[in-house]
Parts: structure tokens; sequence; C-alpha cells
């Protein structure tokens, strides 16, 4: 039973929960809805109800005075709107997405949401806007259960085909331009190279003393393996090392005895080599034989 709940929370099959309210964080029938409207007591989404006063609001595409507006002003006024809202919400953190709603119903005009990346980010923010106004008219922040907009957004409108236009109950999302993106969102990937490069730098720097150890340490290797290869005889000073016990004490032989160098690494063959001197030592036993 329980798993059948959990199953169908959220969706147009369960009769207690508002499948709106879950999916877009609003909805038409507001407080008399006859399902529950789940409020969160924390989300990483704010939800500015009503916030963004689109200069077209009475009817598409016309001022309040009658007159036909500029689609290029309406955007232009949009992105400065969005700009605002987009460096006021950043002192707060980082922010993973801002929407504003393009829709004409009355529970979804001017909607805008942001998701910060953390949740303790979000609740500062809302704090901070507790009580602030914008453009004479008060803010009104709550926290939203909209985690995820790919369920929330219309996608008729995002094919530019909704049949139902700014009254639809889905989000319609505004869009802004490339350059405007890559501007405010594109600090984050920036300000991450920086650091991500300061980190690498931190990691890989070397003190000289660490410099000099690790170049002797390579001359040694290249000799060892100049000896492993048959590039010539060791070398002077390699001849005069000794080894060292685990104490760092040299040995030597018993009794005063000379000190005696390394002997050479045998060379290992391969398995070819291997497999033929097999076949000459069975050929030499059978001929013995």
């Amino acid at each position: 039973m329980a798993e059948h709940l959990a199953s169908i929370f959220g969706t147009e099959k369960d009769r207690v929960n508002c499948p709106f309210y879950f999916k877009i964080g609003a909805c038409r029938h507001g407080d008399r809805c006859s399902r529950l409207h789940n409020r969160p007591t924390i989300s990483p989404t704010l939800l500015l109800s009503n916030m963004y006063q689109r200069p077209d609001m009475i009817t598409p595409g016309v001022d309040p005075q009658g007159q036909p507006l500029d689609p290029s002003k309406i955007q232009a006024h949009f992105e400065d709107f969005y700009e605002d809202i987009f460096e006021e919400l950043d002192k707060f953190g980082e922010m993973e997405s801002l929407n504003v709603c393009d829709n004409l119903a009355d529970h979804m005009i001017g909607n805008v949401y942001v998701l910060f990346k953390e949740e303790d980010q979000a609740a500062a923010a809302l704090k901070a806007l507790q009580g602030r106004f914008y453009s004479g008219r008060p803010i009104i922040a709550d926290f939203s259960p909209v985690t995820d907009f790919r369920e929330a957004t219309c996608r008729q409108y995002e094919e530019d085909n909704c049949n139902r236009g700014g009254y639809c109950n889905f989000m319609h999302v505004k869009q802004i331009s490339r350059e405007l993106r890559r501007k405010l969102f594109g600090r984050y990937r920036r300000s991450y190279r920086r650091g991500g490069s300061r980190s690498r730098s931190r990691s890989r720097s070397v003190s000289p003393r660490r410099k000099r150890e690790r170049g002797g340490d390579v001359r040694e290797r290249e000799r060892d393996r100049g000896d492993r290869h048959g590039n010539g005889g060791r070398s002077s000073d390699r001849s005069e090392r000794h080894d060292r016990d685990g104490g760092g004490r040299r040995r030597h032989g018993g009794g005063g005895s000379p000190r005696r160098s390394r002997s050479p690494p045998v060379v290992r063959e391969g398995s070819e080599e291997r497999r033929a001197r097999i076949e000459q030592w069975n050929r030499e036993r059978d001929e013995g034989v």
C-alpha cells in the first residue's frame, strides 16, 4: 500500500495531493483547491509570485494606452528585469536556473522561479527578501516544491504550438538571449575553471629541495634503464654505490671483507625464446637416447 501511494504521489491519480502545485508550485484554485498543497519548509527553489510586470500585460503586444509595442522593446524590457533579479540573487549563492513565466493566468503571471545549488543559499535569499519591494511593489517570496523544471514546462510552448496560449496551466518560460545567458551564467564556469587551476597549481608545486631530490632520482632511474637494455657498462659513480639495509646502514661482507658491487640484473627471455630453448633441449635429449 505504501509503495502504491508513493508511486502516485503528485500525479493525476493522487486524490489527496494537488498535482499542479507539486509540479508547478502554483494552482489556479489557490487555497480553495480540494486537494492539499504541501508547502515545503525548506527547498533549493524560491518562488517570487507575480513579480515580473509585462509592458503588454493587459493585451499581448499592446501597451496600456492601446499602442502596439515593438517586440524588440518588450524583449529588452524583460532582459533588463532578468539581469536585475540575477545580480541581486547572485549575492546569496550560485544559481542553477532562473525562470520567468510568460503565462497570463492570475496564479502564474510574472512568477519567477530561482533554483539555487544549495538549500541554505535559498534560505538566506528568502530571509533577505522578506519585506522588500521591487518597482514599488512588495516581493512575495516562498519556498517552492519545484526542483525539476522539465516536468513543469509546457512542451507544446517550446515547440511553438501550444493552443492554450498564455492561459496554459504549465510554465511558458520566457527566453533570454544567448549573449545575456553567457554573460550571467558564464561567470560560474569561469570561477570554476579559475578555482580548479589554482588547486592544481598548489598540488603540483614542489620546493627547490624536492626538485633537486626528484631530479637525482630521475637520473638514477635513467642509468638503471640503460644498464638493463645494454646501453653500456656501469658508470664509475654507480659502481661505487653499495646497498643499504632497512635502517640505512651499509652492508659489508663479514670479517672486514672488501665491499662488493651489485650483480647485474638478469634479463628475462620472451615467451618465444623460452619455447625455442625447450624444443632444443627436447631434441638433444631424444638424440642422446
